[in-house]
């Protein structure tokens, strides 16, 4: 799978399960935070995300060993979080 096409899956992912209203894949740029100051996303937005990527790519994620934060900073980490759980690096 293509960046782009792992980008946007993770970009419509998120509007999906967060319900965000007004907003596309193609509002949400690959490099800015997703908390904050990007989307304004928070903790429980944070969990939410977490299990919809459990249910979608089987990721698991532990808050007392992984850092997950650094995961979830921006769309271009979530990819790269997505590959290496599939033995792979985003192309």
């Amino acid at each position: 799978m293509g960046t782009d096409t792992l980008h946007n899956e993770l970009k419509v992912m998120i509007i999906e399960t967060l319900d965000l209203e007004d907003i596309g894949p193609d509002d949400i740029d690959d490099e800015a935070p997703l908390f904050n100051d990007g989307l304004g996303l928070d903790s429980i937005d944070a969990l939410e995300i977490g299990v919809a990527l459990q249910k979608r790519y089987g990721i698991k994620l532990d808050p007392e060993t992984d850092d997950v934060k650094q995961y979830f900073a921006s769309i271009v980490d979530l990819a790269r979080l997505v590959a290496s759980q599939r033995g792979g690096t985003p192309t």
